[in-house]
Parts: C-alpha cells; structure tokens; sequence
C-alpha cells in the first residue's frame, strides 16, 4: 500500500485516559478503548487482517462497545490476556502506520494517534507545519500555508484543514492548490522579514500541497 494521503496534523483518535490521570467517563478512553481505537483506524485505512483476527477484533467489540450508546470511558477487557493481547495487537496497528506516514511526519501514541511534523531542518522533506512550530511566533499565512485540498459533497474544491476551511469555494483542485501555494509564498516572506532565513530557506524542500479526492 502507498503511503497515506495526509488528513491532519494532531489527533486522529479519540483521547485516552493517561496512567495516573482520573478517569473522565464520557470524554475519554480506558487504555482498553483507546487500544481498541488504535486498531480500529489502522483497519479503516485499509489494513487487512486474517479471518480469525477480524473475529478477535469483533470479540473486543462487543466487550468494548456493547451498545451504539455506549459511553465511553467505563469499558475494559474482563481477562488480563485478553488485554495484553490487545496492547500488542494496538502495537503492531501503530507501527504499520507509522511506516505509511506522508514523509516528514510521524505517527505517534500519546492519549490518542497522532500525527506530528518531523522537526528536522536537515530532512530532504520538511513539512510546512514543522516550520511553523519552531518558528515559535505568530504567523498570519501560516493557517492556510499548511492547508490542504478536498472536495465537497456540493463537487467544489477547498483548502483547509480537518475542521474548518480556509479558502474556497474554488471550481478546481488547482485553484484550491494555487492559494495554498500564494499562502507558503506569504510565509517565506513573513519569515524572512522576522529574521528567521533558516526557515525560510527550507521552502523548496516542503511537500506538495496534499490533495484528497474522496
């Protein structure tokens, strides 16, 4: 399988109740749960499991989530292997995305999968996001220079991130992809004007202005 089309910088589960931390049912996972979220995701973005492991992955459910109700955050695996089983499978979930990361970012595991920037200046890709954080100040292209392109449900294109679009309606991918690329030309200039050409000079290495289709 190729590599992901990016969605989003930050969380793409649910988040999870950290060891030590009271637990917040109705807003947060149980370790349990959010395992079982980990593995979820890696499923829907096309991971193919066996027969039997697809029915383990149905018994957690229904231990899990009895209820399309359910609330979360009160849920956990009866059997201790039965959890330690489903750690390792989360792991193994984790560690195949991570291989299909868009280049120059990482998934991770906090409270919730997520993906980050990677912070190296150095990299041969460097994402416009890592640019941003290590910049450390307020930049006003910086929104929509990090944007990325998808179509509607109406067949219009916009840029923007996963909540939220910042510029659009636009007839075309490209005229989407034209305005993300005006806003990386504003932040070049923003950056160099506070000073930071190191920044600035890692633009020819950012990625191309993600696309989504679906």
């Amino acid at each position: 399988m190729t590599a992901l089309t990016r969605w989003h910088v930050g969380p793409w589960t649910a988040r999870g109740t950290r060891v030590g931390e009271v637990a917040v049912p109705g807003r947060r996972r149980t370790n349990d749960e959010l395992n079982f979220d980990v593995v979820g995701l890696a499923r829907i973005l096309g991971r193919r499991l066996s027969g039997r492991d697809e029915l383990q992955v149905r018994l957690w459910q229904n231990e899990l989530r009895p209820t399309h109700t359910r609330q979360c955050g009160v849920h956990t695996l009866a059997d201790p292997d039965n959890a330690r089983l489903l750690r390792e499978t989360a792991q193994e979930a984790l560690a195949w995305l991570g291989e299909r990361a868009p280049t120059g970012y990482e998934f991770v595991l906090t409270d919730a999968v997520e993906l980050r920037p990677l912070l190296d200046l150095s990299a041969p890709v460097v994402a416009v996001e890592a640019v941003v954080q290590l910049a450390g100040f307020p930049l006003p292209a910086a929104r929509l220079a990090t944007a990325h392109v998808r179509r509607s449900t109406t067949g219009d294109w916009y840029a923007g991130d996963a909540v939220c679009n910042w510029s659009g309606p636009h007839t075309t991918p490209d005229e989407a992809v034209a305005a993300v690329r005006r806003a990386r030309h504003e932040l070049v200039e923003q950056l160099c004007a506070a000073g930071r050409d190191d920044l600035a000079d890692t633009a020819p290495r950012w990625p191309d202005v993600p696309v989504e289709s679906d």
